[in-house]
């Protein structure tokens, strides 16, 4: 019920209605806060001129809105009741709820009679503070209006509802346990409160108080005042006039006023208005049961945007972290460029000054020892030591020719580093549209474990992702040529599973399939190689191309070669990956050793995709391989070294890996030969050729290769 207090308030006072009035808008007034806002109209526009010149209107039809100026709408809050040029502007004012009321255009008079009985004055208009609708008053004044008795009614239930909990009504904040209760005022109050508001002086001194139980029993026990007729008083209603829409009671009808309109039982009517009431209620009640769901809707709305918000801050912090982060490492890259040229450049000039002082220390002792034997003065033994001195001086001012007093080294730097496309497109960084009105379908991922090749046929099968939303009307699946060619389509449909037959024997095809609908298609699923039987054999032996790949590299690992070089910048082991996936077949290929400084331990074998990458190869459970020095070698699983084998690599080794899936097994050689036992068994799954090494290794990758001769003739017997 605390939602409907505002309903039993008056738009004047702000308070709950006392002897509530009914305007013809159906708005209603406490009847002495229609008297405080009653505004006096001219002569001119009074009921008795309007009848006078003939005029049929009412007189409770409003004014002419059109006419009249009754309410601002400007942002100061002021409105003017210019409706009449006798009237002067008073200034519009704000009820204790908000709303806009008119005051008197001058006090009202001071009079002893109720407000029903005080006199009203002549050619009296009031304006209802709700909806702003002006109306003139009869000579009956404010007794023209009905009361509305069930509004009454409604306040005093929720009074006492209100009173049943004996507290304190003018308490500002918590309220304390109600002392007393002033029958006249029909207001609870705790001592403080009525030592303040309601001092036992005064008019106030004759106000009955009483125990707050014992008023709750009065409320209770009050008569319920019952309706009666506006025009006669000492009549009830006892029918409703079904075209005035109101009440009459028994003496209207002798009057002859309700002649010609239809009157039913005011008992019916009640009835009938009831239930098209509770009709209209069931309405307003399921539009207010989609409110509150709505307003749950809005604030998961206000939660999910904050989670979102959270969410995209972050995301966007990491990105520009990752882009400050690749800017840091380049900046240590050139900053060790710059050092590098630093370092030459003084080395250049350091030599040059040592150079350059060995010579000029060696000239002037020749000089000094020259004038020495210029002051001899022997000339036989002058004679016999000139010529070669002479010569000597010819030949060592010959070394200081053209050149050798010039020095070899600039002091400028020939580094220049052009920032200019980078800050520009710093600038242009902005946020783009990342959810289309209507996305296209996820990428499709291959079933490895259904795709098989037979003779020179192929089998592939792909589905959709577990958690896509957007449905796929269907799928185009590639194949290439068989020999590194381009992609060409093979199907397109709504399947999910394809043969393709006719293809080369002793072929590797690659495959990838993606997906499609209105709105466009899906990026490419991973690159599946294919390998076709040979002609005499069945058994599925595959040779397939590849090259290292950098979209899951490590960012310390540096590329070369098309690929098929690497190396790393950190002196840390760093993971890299091929581009294929072997889960059937058998397939080989080698990897040779171009530097080997300071017996690094480099890391070679089979990895899955999440392997970690900032560790060496085999430290956790994605990776199998086999680590090696310059003397010796390990194999090594989920941390675990087994096997240690003589024999290491140099540079120029050669590091082969053979990969099984048909017998499950894994087998390293080194420069041809097998190194140690098969290094593991039962493989199974998707596996990618991985390599760990730091900066003091650099590999070059070659694939395309046969399976090992010894190892074929083994599988052949076996």
């Amino acid at each position: 019920m605390e939602e409907m207090e505002e309903e039993l308030k008056c738009p004047v006072c702000g308070s709950f209605y006392r002897e509530p009035i009914i305007l013809p808008c159906s708005h209603n007034l406490c009847q002495a806060c229609a008297r405080n806002i009653l505004v006096q109209t001219p002569e001119s526009e009074s009921p008795q001129s309007r009848r006078a010149s003939g005029s049929g209107v009412s007189d409770y039809d409003y004014l002419d809105l059109d006419k009249m100026s009754l309410y601002s709408e400007a942002d100061s809050g002021y409105g003017s009741y210019g409706g009449f040029a006798s009237a002067p502007t008073t200034p519009c004012q704000k009820s204790p709820n908000g709303v806009r009321v008119f005051p008197p255009a001058m006090p009202p008079p001071v009079t002893h009679l109720s407000p029903a009985l005080a006199p009203v004055p002549r050619n009296s208009c009031i304006t209802c503070p709700q909806c702003h609708r002006s109306l003139i008053l009869d000579d009956r004044g404010l007794r023209g209006f009905p009361k509305n008795r069930v509004l009454e009614g409604v306040i005093d239930r929720y009074q006492q509802s209100k009173a049943a909990a004996l507290k304190c009504q003018l308490c500002e904040k918590a309220p304390k346990e109600a002392t007393v209760m002033c029958e006249q005022c029909d207001v609870f109050y705790c001592d403080p409160c009525r030592l303040r508001c309601h001092p036992p002086r005064g008019p106030l001194a004759k106000h009955r108080l009483v125990p707050p139980a014992q008023g709750r029993v009065s409320r209770r026990l009050s008569p319920r005042k019952v309706s009666t007729c506006t025009d006669h008083e000492l009549e009830n209603h006892s029918m409703y006039c079904v075209q005035c829409k109101m009440p009459v009671c028994y003496q209207c009808l002798e009057e002859g006023k309700h002649s010609s309109h239809e009157v039913k039982a005011l008992g019916a009517m009640w009835k009938l208005h009831k239930s098209q009431l509770s009709q209209a209620l069931n309405g307003l009640s399921d539009r207010a049961k989609e409110a509150k769901e709505f307003l749950v809707q809005l604030r998961n709305m206000v939660q999910q945007i904050q989670e979102n918000s959270v969410e995209f801050e972050a995301c966007l912090v990491a990105q520009c972290d990752a882009l400050i982060d690749a800017l840091n490492r380049r900046k240590a890259q050139l900053l060790a460029r710059v050092n590098k040229e630093h370092e030459h450049k003084l080395k250049v000039v350091r030599d040059q000054i040592s150079h350059c002082t060995v010579k000029l220390r060696q000239t002037t002792g020749l000089m000094e020892y020259c004038l020495e034997v210029i002051k001899e003065n022997d000339p036989s033994g002058f004679l016999q030591i000139s010529d070669a001195l002479i010569r000597r001086v010819h030949l060592t001012e010959d070394q200081w020719g053209k050149g050798t007093l010039t020095p070899r080294m600039t002091t400028d730097f020939d580094l220049s580093l052009d920032n200019s496309p980078l800050l520009q497109s710093i600038h242009q960084l902005d946020f783009v549209q990342m959810k289309a009105s209507s996305p296209v379908p996820a990428t499709p991922i291959l079933q490895l474990e259904e795709c098989c090749t037979h003779n020179n046929s192929a089998t592939l099968s792909w589905k959709q992702p577990p958690l896509s939303m957007v449905p796929a009307e269907g799928y185009i699946l590639e194949l290439d040529d068989g020999n590194g060619g381009q992609f060409r389509e093979v199907y397109v449909g709504k399947e999910t599973m394809c043969t393709v037959d006719g293809l080369h024997f002793n072929s590797t095809y690659n495959a990838r399939v993606k997906a499609f609908n209105k709105t466009g298609v899906s990026q490419y699923s991973k690159t599946l190689v294919l390998q076709t039987s040979e002609v005499d054999i069945k058994k599925l032996l595959a040779v397939a191309w590849f090259a290292f790949d950098p979209g899951s590299a490590h960012s310390d690992i540096i590329f070369s070669n098309d690929n098929l070089t690497v190396t790393c910048s950190s002196y840390d082991d760093r993971v890299v990956l091929g581009k294929t996936g072997f889960s059937k077949g058998v397939h080989y290929w080698e990897l040779t050793v171009d530097r080997y400084d300071n017996h690094p331990d480099p890391a070679f074998g089979v990895a899955r995709m999440d392997v970690m990458k900032d560790v060496m190869l085999g430290k956790d459970d994605k990776a199998w391989a086999m680590y090696v020095d310059n003397n010796r070698s390990w194999f090594m699983h989920n941390n675990s070294h087994t096997n240690r084998t003589e024999g290491g690599i140099t540079k120029g080794a050669t590091i082969g890996v053979l990969l099984d899936l048909n017998r499950k097994t894994l087998t390293f050689f080194i420069n041809d030969e097998q190194q140690g036992p098969i290094a593991f068994e039962n493989m199974e799954g998707l596996f990618f050729p991985a390599v760990s090494l730091n900066r003091n290794v650099q590999v070059t990758l070659h694939t395309g290769l046969p399976v090992p001769d010894f190892y074929s003739s083994r599988a052949s017997i076996a």
